[in-house]
Order: C-alpha cells, then structure tokens, then sequence
C-alpha cells in the first residue's frame, strides 16, 4: 500500500507499546511484593504511580547502556513461565483426577458468557481482545523467515503449530483455574497468585513458599521484557524509518548503538500514559482492568493494518510472485475480510468499554489513539511535502507499493 501507510504500521508497533508499558509495570510491583513480603503490598494510587515512574525510568537507562544480559533474563523468565503453566495444568490434572471436586465446575452453563444485556454482551467482546493478543507478535517474527530451513511453508507450519500449543497452554489453565477458587474469587491483580498457591497446597507446598517462587518466576519474565521491549522497538523504530522523517538528534546512536535521546523521548510519552488511569481507577484491580484493556485493544492495530495490507494484495495484486499462497484469490479474501470486520469490532469495544468513567474513555481511550496517529499522519506528511519539494521522484517512490518491484 506504499510507503505512508508502512511507516503508519510501524508507528503503531511503537504506539502499543506505549500502552504496553501501563499494563507491565503494575505487575512489577505486584510480583516483587509477593518476592519480597509474600503478599501483595497494599499501596495508595499515587504511590503506584511513583513507583511505576521510578522504576520505567531505571528500565529506561539500563536499555540505553545495550546491556546484553536483558536477552538471558527475558529467556529464562519466559520459559519459566511457561513450564510453570505446564506444571500448574499437570497438577491441577492429577488434584481433579483423585478426587478433588471443582469449586466451580467447568460446565457449560458456567463458561458461558452472560449475553442477558448489553452491557455485559459488549464487556465480553471487549475482553475478546485481550485473547486476540495472547498470539500478539506471530506476525511480526516474519522477519526471521529467510533465518528458517525449510523456507515459508516451515515458517507457517511453525507459527501454527506454536500457536496452538500456547492455546491449549491457555485453554487448559482457563479450564482449570476453578479447580480450588470459586468463580468471582479470582482477582486479576493477585489471582494468578491465590490460583497456584492453593493448586501448590494441595500437594504439600506451603503457599508463602510456593508464591515466592512464583512472584520469583513472573518478576523476571516481567523484567526482562520490560527492558527488552523498552529499547527494541525505538531502535527498530526510530532508526530504520525513511531518513528525515525524524530530526538527525533524536535518531542518533549511542556508542551502545542505541537511540538514547528517543529512549528518553519515550519515557516522556509514558508519564502521562501512567499517571492519567491512576486518576480513574479506586484500586489496583481496577487500574489493572483500565490499563489491560487498553493495551489489548491497541494491539489489534497492528496486526489490522497488516491484514489490511494482505486484502488489498490478494484484491489488487494477486499475481505477484510469492513463495506461499493461502488459497485461491476469493478464499484469501473472504479470510482477511472476515478477520478485518472481527478485529474492528473489538478494537471499537476494547477501546469504548462500558464499565469506565466517561472522561477517561474520551481522554485516555478514545484520545489516546486519535492523538497519537493523528500525529504520525501528520508528522509523515510534513515529511512527504518536504521531499517533494527537493526530490519528486523520491517521494513518488516513497509512497508507491514495493509490490510492483516484484511484479517487474
């Protein structure tokens, strides 16, 4: 679709993270009060808020020093993590099969969504978004398709298989998280907590123990993409966009080989990302709630610009030489069609939730993401007129599908 809308993708891959930042930096607080104290630390609003601001501004500076530990701490809390869920659905498997009856049981009068109004009905579609973003980020490994022996058909075999192994990951423990704790007795900033302590319980592992060990576990995974995620997309951002689209300081290498300035930049962006759902939010619960939602609805822009892309490619220019070809012409337009209208849908109830006062929905929700790509828009065509007027032919390049290079 040209270069505008390129650089709109990239813009939002930096954008969700942004949101992205509100969503993790709870859960460090969370994480290191149940490492350090065994429990959750009850704190005000505002000291959540300065300790978050605190602790982003230490991510920050450790991510510009190009710390190469960052990668083995992500690893190894990732896969922990991981292998924790494995073992909490093996568990809670052998509980259920000698004899331990569900505290809510996973019928299906119980799983189903309440549909009785509109209110829940559109709560439940909003939460679909935070489904959707469990498999966040498939489709942005594409750049390591050149990297996989067996070429595109193995890189698409791969992401499926991958896939649906971490569904069935999430769909197991889903089954399973009633087992010991009744329904509406999980709370989303301790439940994960109460859940696996009491599963660890059961088989004789004292959950002031068991809890530490797993605060241990998430606080790391927790970390590691904190500060993985604080440098990588700036620098992937700021420095491989068109030249000139950006000032030459605020894309400048550090002898890390990190753009400082634009990190920094970043951290001045987030402030107020954190601070303004504080405002809203009576407790952590519902912080958690405000900040999740959005970082989930925000992260289907993406990955909708993208199928966007894959539409308008099947659409316009079907004959273009590629490796792999999911179906005939229609099918790849019926598919990318069907998933455009999904991914609008909840992005508009993700991003207008019901249950949120107003003024934050405008300001924060609905502000958030007009501000923001209003400006990238803005910003790329300041860009654009600028080029014009020194180079028209670079412009017009600029902005014309790279998909005619492959048909030439």
């Amino acid at each position: 679709m040209g270069g505008r809308w390129a650089f709109l993708t990239a813009f939002s891959y930096w954008f969700v993270n942004l949101f992205f930042f509100a969503s993790v930096l709870p859960n460090v607080i969370i994480y290191a009060s149940y490492v350090f104290f065994g429990a959750n630390a009850e704190l005000s609003q505002l000291w959540i808020t300065i300790i978050e601001i605190v602790v982003f501004a230490i991510a920050t500076w450790v991510s510009t020093k190009g710390a190469k530990w960052i990668g083995s701490i992500s690893s190894f809390g990732s896969t922990a993590a991981l292998s924790l869920t494995a073992v909490f659905i093996l568990l809670s498997l052998a509980a259920a099969f000698g004899g331990v009856e569900f505290a809510t049981a996973p019928t299906p009068a119980n799983m189903a969504p309440d549909m009785s109004n509109f209110a829940t009905a559109w709560g439940f579609f909003g939460t679909l978004a935070w489904i959707i973003q469990g498999v966040g980020g498939a489709e942005s490994v594409g750049v390591f398709l050149n990297d996989l022996k067996g070429g595109v058909k193995a890189f698409v075999r791969t992401v499926v298989i991958a896939g649906l192994t971490i569904g069935l990951l999430y769909a197991g423990a889903s089954l399973l998280v009633n087992l010991f704790i009744p329904e509406g007795g999980v709370a989303i900033s301790t439940g994960i907590f109460d859940v696996f302590g009491a599963v660890f319980a059961h088989f004789g592992i004292p959950m002031e123990v068991s809890t530490r060990a797993i605060g241990l576990i998430l606080l790391a995974a927790t970390l590691g993409s904190l500060m993985m995620w604080t440098s990588a997309p700036i620098k992937v951002f700021f420095t491989e966009i068109p030249k000139g689209v950006f000032g030459s300081k605020i894309v400048e290498l550090n002898e890390h080989g990190i753009p400082a300035r634009a990190a920094w930049l970043q951290f001045a962006i987030v402030v107020p990302i954190l601070i303004i759902p504080a405002l809203g939010s009576g407790n952590l619960d519902d912080l958690l709630m405000i900040v999740t939602n959005m970082t989930a609805a925000t992260a289907l822009l993406p990955p909708l610009l993208i199928l966007l892309a894959y539409f308008m490619l099947r659409k316009n220019f079907d004959a273009a030489p590629r490796g792999f070809r999911m179906g005939s012409r229609t099918f790849g337009l019926v598919i990318a069609a069907f998933l455009l209208v999904v991914f609008c849908f909840v992005l508009i109830c993700g991003t207008i939730p019901l249950d949120q006062p107003l003024w934050l929905t405008l300001v924060y929700n609905v502000g958030g993401v007009v501000v923001f790509l209003g400006l990238a828009v803005m910003w790329y065509n300041r860009y654009i007129n600028r080029l014009r007027e020194t180079d028209p032919e670079a412009a017009e390049n600029e902005l014309r599908p790279s998909v005619l290079d492959m048909m030439e």
